[in-house]
């Protein structure tokens, strides 16, 4: 009699090696992003094995929670903390080493009774277990046998929030600033050493192009020095200020009418009337 192999058998095949490697290289690797990456791989494959095996309440607790909600979490903390940072290879913790070693015989002990009960014991089979349904099996454990140790956990998981937010909080010193504190701010350092109390030009204003490195022109035509980043002006690639000078002086003629042979004969570069005074702003 040839035995049938069914989806549940294909998809630990297929899937089995894919984790297996992963998880190696999530050990390996010398990169933290990259482990938590590999994690998620492994994560998505036993969800994935949960859904040939008929529960589908593992399968979106192993995808929403744990890959998108806990792992992504993991992933973006490290992301925001950094991880060009090198790791401290010196032990701050004693006895790590030998605490680690215990819990991995603890869990390979674990692993292989779970294994043999699987291999040589004698399952009932889905349909015995629960026959009315994975999801009322699934909620009359957890509300009904196990409901002390669940809502335990639940207040549990309340306590450790609560703790993270206290522990964030940062008392406030001083008075918080409003609106009219910046702007008094603001007036203040005008009336003392003249910084300019609102926003500063943006490049290409009433200029040419409107590129990052065009310097704003002012309504008289000249150019505002400030429109530009100092780290442009710094590289060059903008007007110095002899440049700055004579395109100043250049554009003034031109607005005054005052055309010399120096000035390109193409009438879109060349025309510059609608940057002088008056009603242009």
């Amino acid at each position: 009699m040839i035995t049938l192999v069914t989806g549940a058998q294909v998809a630990f095949w297929m899937l089995a090696p894919i984790m297996v490697l992963a998880a190696i290289g999530m050990v390996l690797v010398r990169k933290a992003v990259h482990s938590a990456l590999l994690l998620a791989v492994v994560m998505i494959c036993l969800a994935v094995q949960y859904a040939a095996l008929d529960a589908p309440f593992l399968f979106a607790v192993q995808i929403i929670v744990y890959t998108g909600a806990i792992l992504m979490l993991f992933l973006f903390v490290l992301m925001l903390v950094g991880v060009d940072a090198s790791d401290s290879l010196v032990e701050t913790i004693r006895g790590q080493r030998l605490l680690a070693g215990l819990a991995f015989l603890g869990f390979a002990v674990l692993l292989i009774a779970a294994v043999g009960n699987a291999v040589y014991g004698n399952p009932t089979g889905l349909a015995d277990a629960q026959p009315d349904g994975n999801p009322k099996g699934i909620a009359q454990l957890l509300f009904g046998k196990y409901v002390f140790a669940f809502e335990v956990t639940s207040a549990l998981l309340i306590t450790a929030a609560l703790g993270a937010m206290m522990l964030a909080h940062r008392e406030r010193l001083t008075k918080k600033r409003t609106q009219r504190d910046h702007a008094d701010e603001r007036i203040r350092k005008y009336a003392e050493s003249g910084v300019h109390p609102g926003p500063l030009p943006t490049p290409g204003v009433l200029a040419r192009h409107n590129a990052v490195d065009t310097p704003a022109l002012l309504p008289d035509g000249s150019i505002a020095p400030t429109s530009v980043s100092r780290v442009l002006q710094a590289r060059g690639t903008v007007f110095p200020e002899a440049e700055e000078r004579a395109e100043t002086e250049r554009v003034r003629k031109l607005n005054a009418g005052e055309v010399g042979d120096e000035v390109p004969s193409e009438p879109e570069s060349t025309d510059l009337s609608g940057y002088g005074e008056g009603d242009k702003l």
